[in-house]
């Protein structure tokens, strides 16, 4: 790929002042105050520091104040205190330092819904549905165990450090201790690949992070390896991360000189263009991409490379609409700000940053509006702004200002759900249910050799579901078998999915879900209908297509 102008970012050099100059020299020395723009904010938390009425920590009011200033920026020009740094950047450089394992807390207990191939337990010989008594020699067993305190206070660690865990095993009462040795624990950007049917593979990616143009590529290959010449890359949640793996990922599916992305900054030295290389392994497989009201940043960009130079189809719903390019800053301090430096454009022109004028709180509250416009059931519903129209390079129309709307509009599917899937579902149940089966049941089956011989193992659908109902009666939730039976599908397709989950991981999770998805249905059927819609269109007379 080619870059035009490539990115040199601008200094913070405001916010540098704010926190390197702050508390020097002494105001009430006799001398006249010196107050301009960029020592008001000194002047004001000395005044605070030596004459306010109660003793105050400036550092604390540095830290309130600092996101308080931002947020008059833009939404998305943010702080990260130096205790946040490195577990937000950890979530996109693709691991972290852990023991290597998922957990729940089940019954005021952690049991371990799987073990990380590869990492530190599975090394020491840890296993899904073992429970963790203990860690370092304290009990951690009871009511107001927090999931979050005890990954990211006990679990998470550094490097080399060892962490001593006391397990039991297969309802055995015996206390087993294990040493787990804490190390590098990736963090996997692709969910899962794997074919729907013969000739079409379905990619989930979660995130874009810094490995994750390595996985999807990794599974590009294994797919096409298996007979795949279509792929439904699902970005549906995804809020984004790294512009340039999106733009890796896109310059596989574009034949050569097609824009992928161009930037606009107040800076020219801001501004850049990518263009595609021509170098891209996949130039000529059909491809769709799923999005929703979360898919945000990075999938916008990847979405919109694809749609305006018609190489492939939108599914789903409007996405989020974030259109702004963040710098990340590292302040002296060891804390960050990312801060906007430009905005992003489509190959045909577009800026889908949606509107952020009318504040924070509005800005918030803009998803929750699209709900109570309709806007995630009806197509008919989608604002569309008529005063952004744009083209794609064989001239469909295209809109800006707010989200990528799709070609093929799917509305948020609600059948089956009823008051009690509702209760049952926001009380736990579906998940601890599941996780019972599973440890009750592991032996057999982990004998299985795949997720499809594993659900030929388990009892009929009405079986299981009679068997939950029975389970969330003596849990709290009675059974009312009129709106059980409006949900009793979804509540056993999701059952069979966590069940798949807890002994094969996401590999039969995804797959058991996915077969009742209706994005994933209209996208097979849209490869069915519109194969005119994935052309590799000829180039200008300049050898590039245009905007």
């Amino acid at each position: 790929m080619k870059y035009k102008d490539p990115f040199v970012w601008i200094p913070l050099a405001v916010s540098l002042a704010v926190i390197g100059g702050m508390l020097l020299g002494d105001l009430f020395s006799g001398k006249p105050y010196i107050v301009d723009y960029d020592r008001k904010l000194n002047t004001i938390f000395n005044l605070i520091a030596d004459d306010y009425v109660d003793t105050v920590t400036v550092n604390d009011l540095v830290e309130n104040a600092i996101p308080k200033i931002l947020t008059e920026l833009d939404p998305h020009t943010t702080y990260i205190p130096a205790k946040d740094l490195t577990a937000v950047n950890d979530e996109l450089e693709g691991s972290f330092s852990g023991i290597g394992i998922s957990f729940a807390i089940i019954e005021d207990t952690m049991r371990v819904t799987q073990v990380i191939p590869g990492g530190p337990s599975e090394r020491a010989g840890l296993l899904a549905g073992d429970r963790i008594i203990s860690i370092d020699d304290s009990t951690f067993v009871g009511p107001g165990l927090n999931q979050i305190d005890v990954r990211d206070k006990h679990l998470k660690g550094k490097k080399n450090t060892i962490v001593k865990l006391g397990i039991k095993r297969d309802g055995n009462s015996e206390l087993r201790s294990f040493d787990v040795i804490r190390g590098d624990v990736p963090l996997k950007s692709v969910d899962i690949a794997y074919m729907v049917n013969k000739e079409t593979g379905y990619i989930k990616v979660n995130k874009f992070g810094r490995t994750t143009y390595d996985e999807f590529l990794s599974s590009l290959i294994l797919l096409k390896s298996e007979g795949a010449n279509k792929y439904i890359i699902d970005l549906r949640g995804n809020a984004g991360g790294y512009m340039e793996t999106a733009i890796l990922m896109a310059n596989e599916f574009l034949p050569q000189n097609r824009l992928i992305v161009f930037t606009k900054g107040r800076e020219k030295r801001n501004d850049s263009e990518v263009w595609s290389d021509g170098n891209g392994s996949f130039q000529n497989d059909e491809i769709i991409v799923l999005l929703d009201e979360f898919s945000a940043s990075a999938s916008e960009i990847f979405a919109g490379a694809i749609q305006d130079n018609d190489r492939g189809l939108i599914i789903g719903r409007r996405s989020f609409g974030k259109g702004l390019v963040q710098r990340q800053i590292v302040l002296p301090d060891s804390s960050a700000i990312r801060m906007t430096i430009s905005r992003y454009y489509t190959p045909s022109g577009r800026c889908i940053q949606k509107d952020y004028k009318h504040g924070e709180d509005k800005y918030n509250q803009e998803l929750l509006d699209r709900y109570s416009h309709g806007e995630l059931y009806s197509q008919d519903s989608i604002r569309i702004d008529t005063t952004q129209i744009f083209t794609t390079v064989s001239g469909r129309k295209v809109y800006g200002g707010g989200g990528i709307i799709p070609d093929i509009f799917v509305p948020n599917d609600t059948s089956g759900i009823s008051s009690y899937y509702m209760k049952v579902a926001n009380a736990g149940l579906i998940q601890k249910f599941a996780y019972k089966y599973a440890d009750k049941n592991r032996a057999e089956l982990t004998g299985s050799k795949d997720y499809m011989h594993m659900l030929q193992l388990l009892p009929s659908d009405q079986a299981l579901l009679n068997d939950f109902v029975y389970y969330a009666s003596r849990n709290g939730v009675p059974a009312r078998w009129y709106y059980i039976n409006i949900s009793s599908k979804l509540i056993t397709l999701q059952l069979k999915a966590l069940i798949g989950q807890y002994i094969f991981g996401d590999d039969a999770f995804y797959p058991i879900l996915n077969q009742d998805d209706n994005n994933i249905v209209a996208a097979i059927e849209a490869f069915k209908k519109h194969k005119a819609a994935f052309p590799i269109l000829p180039e200008n007379e300049n050898g590039k297509n245009s905007r």
